[in-house]
C-alpha cells in the first residue's frame, strides 16, 4: 500500500509551505506500509524556536487554504517540537537540536521518501545556493549527525 494521492498532495503543500519559510532538511516519508493511522510524515527543521513557530503558522494557513484543519497539533508552547497532525499527513516541525537527537529519517529509514522539490529552488539559477533541504540531501546529513551524535556518547 502507498500514500493516496490526496495525502501526497496534502504533504507537499505542507513541505512547501515550510520551505517558503526557510525551514531546512524537508522530508517527505511515506509510512502508510508501517503505520495504519497515517499516510506520510513531513518532517522540516527550523533553526531556533522563532522561525518553528513561523513555519507552524505558515503549514496551518496554507493547508487550512487547500481545506484541511489539523486534528491535533501537539508542542506548539515550546517551539521545540510541534506535530501537526492532519489525519493521513503529520507534519513535525523540529527545531535543528531535537531533529538530530531524534533523527526520524533513522527510525523510518525501511520506508521510501517521497521526492519533494523546493519551488523556488526550481527557479534558481543552476549552482545559487539555497536553504531549503531535498528529500535526498537531507537524509544523508541527518544520518551524518546521527552517527556524530553517537560517537560522542561512546
Amino acid at each position: 500500500m502507498t500514500a493516496t494521492e490526496e495525502a501526497t498532495q496534502l504533504a507537499t503543500t505542507i513541505a512547501q509551505a515550510a520551505a517558503d519559510k526557510l525551514a531546512t532538511d524537508i522530508v517527505l516519508i511515506d509510512v502508510s506500509d508501517r503505520l495504519a493511522i497515517t499516510d506520510v510524515f513531513v518532517v522540516a527543521t527550523g533553526s531556533n524556536e522563532r522561525q518553528v513557530e513561523a513555519i507552524v503558522d505558515a503549514v496551518e494557513e496554507q493547508a487550512r487554504l487547500a481545506g484541511s484543519k489539523p486534528i491535533r497539533r501537539e508542542g506548539q508552547r515550546d517551539g521545540r517540537w510541534v506535530l501537526l497532525d492532519y489525519g493521513d499527513v503529520v507534519a513535525h516541525i523540529q527545531h535543528s537540536e531535537e531533529r538530530v537527537f531524534y533523527a526520524l529519517e533513522r527510525l523510518w529509514k525501511d520506508c521510501p521518501f517521497l521526492p519533494f522539490t523546493d519551488a523556488a529552488q526550481a527557479r534558481r539559477p543552476v549552482g545559487a545556493s539555497s536553504s531549503a533541504g531535498s528529500s535526498a540531501g537531507s537524509a544523508a546529513s541527518s544520518d551524518a549527525a546521527v552517527a556524530d551524535r553517537d560517537a560522542d556518547r561512546r
